[in-house]
């Protein structure tokens, strides 16, 4: 139940997110202020960026943490390689 509580709430921030996004094409289309406009957007990548954060966590108390308790060293190795990998794409 826990887990399905947890991703509810991860949806209805995206829900809201995409609400933003719509306003902030509205705000383009009316020809609004350009700063008005990006500071909309920051808020709408920090809304992102903690969703992001959210689910990082979710996949390291679980998914992780399973993969370090089966002492399976390759599911270990692809998990950690997996994480890695995900921080090289943010790098770019």
């Amino acid at each position: 139940m826990h887990c399905e509580d947890t991703a509810k709430k991860k949806v209805n921030r995206l829900n809201r997110i995409a609400g933003q996004v719509r306003g902030v094409a509205q705000m383009i289309e009316d020809g609004r202020y350009c700063i008005d406009v990006l500071t909309q957007l920051q808020a709408v990548k920090s809304a992102l960026a903690k969703v992001e954060s959210e689910v990082l966590k979710d996949h390291a108390a679980t998914c992780v943490a399973e993969a370090i308790a089966s002492g399976d060293e390759g599911e270990q190795r692809t998990k950690f390689n997996e994480l890695i990998e995900l921080m090289e794409r943010q790098r770019r």
